[in-house]
């Protein structure tokens, strides 16, 4: 399939497909590729994204997420429920994806294999949606294959997306293999087959950590993961802060060598300034919705400071 085709998935009713099609033609903004700004860790790490040496003073108030989501280029802003319910009011204009589980990082892998449980059902997400009038596109899930309490995940993540379609919302699922059974969560052929199970579970997207490699090329190594996934796309996680055009390098490289349908991105864009926050989000949303290369990113990036 090309970036751009749709297929609307046939656990979508009738009556609902209007409402998905809509759904992904705005979360991707008709390329078929995706860039989520991401902000779920003030729950995932805590406060440790948000505060402290090199991360924007800014970055210490959650409404910064808010700030930067209504002023750049995204598909959609990916957080929980309650910081919406809190600020949503005031940022009406923002597409958003609701992340309908999340756990800290407290417990550690050797005390407790990871387990993520679902939040809010679908029911009551698609009730706030309706009373609240926002622009609500999708769903988000993590799952931890290879945890001892993969199945419970599985279990809610296989449902969660089939009640999903069933309103016409997009489902992303975040895979991580961690967990005491797994000796390398970076390794690419197991994040391959973390995303063939994601294809298996019904999801639209799958974000991934990007393998790391010792030999050969990262980027080609993602292409196992994106032939895995089938016709679940595989979008890459962006990461710890890394330099401009690194970064930048990294996306192309991702989306054109290794086949990815885009980003999301969280720590890269919110620990910096508003202001070069937004530009970072536009440079990224030129690579991945506009076919943009690395040098007119970097332009995107550079000419708006001017």
């Amino acid at each position: 399939m090309a970036a751009n085709d749709m297929l609307v998935p046939l656990d979508v009713p009738p009556a609902m497909r209007a409402a998905y099609t809509a759904n992904y033609e705005r979360l991707t903004h008709g390329t078929g590729r995706l860039v989520l700004m991401a902000g779920d860790q003030k729950v995932e790490h805590l406060n440790d994204d948000f505060y402290g040496p090199g991360i924007a003073a800014d970055d210490a108030d959650p409404e910064h997420l808010f700030h930067i989501a209504s002023r750049a280029r995204i598909g959609a802003f990916a957080t929980q429920l309650g910081l919406i319910a809190h600020y949503g009011m005031d940022y009406r204009d923002v597409p958003y994806i609701v992340k309908l589980n999340s756990k800290t990082n407290l417990v550690k892998t050797e005390q407790q294999d990871p387990v993520s449980r679902q939040w809010q059902t679908i029911d009551q997400l698609v009730q706030f949606r309706n009373t609240a009038g926002l622009e609500i596109l999708g769903v988000g899930y993590t799952i931890y294959p290879g945890s001892e309490r993969e199945a419970e995940m599985l279990t809610e993540a296989a449902r969660l997306i089939f009640d999903a379609h069933q309103h016409g919302l997009i489902a992303i699922i975040w895979a991580y293999p961690r967990g005491r059974a797994v000796a390398n969560e970076r390794d690419p052929h197991l994040i391959a087959g973390a995303a063939g199970v994601v294809g298996c579970l019904g999801a639209d997207f799958v974000k991934v950590n990007p393998p790391a490699v010792t030999t050969g090329n990262a980027a080609e190594a993602l292409q196992e993961a994106v032939h895995a996934a089938g016709r679940t796309k595989v979008i890459c996680a962006g990461g710890k802060e890394t330099g401009v055009k690194e970064f930048l390098t990294r996306l192309y490289d991702q989306i054109h060598v290794g086949g990815t349908a885009g980003n999301a991105t969280g720590r890269n864009i919110h620990q910096r300034p508003l202001a070069e926050a937004v530009r970072f989000c536009n440079a990224i949303a030129a690579i991945t919705l506009d076919d943009a290369d690395v040098d007119a990113a970097l332009q995107v990036y550079t000419d708006a400071a001017e």
